[in-house]
């Protein structure tokens, strides 16, 4: 399983260790990614996303996940948080028509 965040697409990142001596050496820095589930209002459901704490404070700060997945393009979203715009976008034009 890949350590990228499926609402922000936040990934591993690539530097140096530096000493004191100024000797570089290659490491990795992992996002701090958790499983959470986050609530859908218009779907009236749960949903469960491996998401960075970055990503979950920016969803929490635009609204929830109903209006973050709204406003996010889609290059920057997971595949799964994808299908599930496309169903938030097809319940709001129900709701629109009806």
């Amino acid at each position: 399983m890949s350590r990228i965040c499926e609402l922000t697409g936040k990934g591993r990142q690539i530097g140096h260790n530096v000493s004191h001596a100024n000797n570089k050496t290659k490491r990795t820095f992992l996002p701090n990614l958790q499983n959470v589930s986050l609530m859908s209002e218009t779907l009236g459901r749960r949903i469960r996303f491996r998401v960075s704490m970055n990503g979950l404070r920016s969803v929490e700060h635009v609204g929830g996940l109903d209006a973050w997945l709204l406003k996010t393009r889609d290059s920057d979203l997971s595949l799964k948080a994808r299908r599930l715009k496309r169903e938030l976008q097809k319940k709001a034009a129900e709701r629109a028509n009806a």
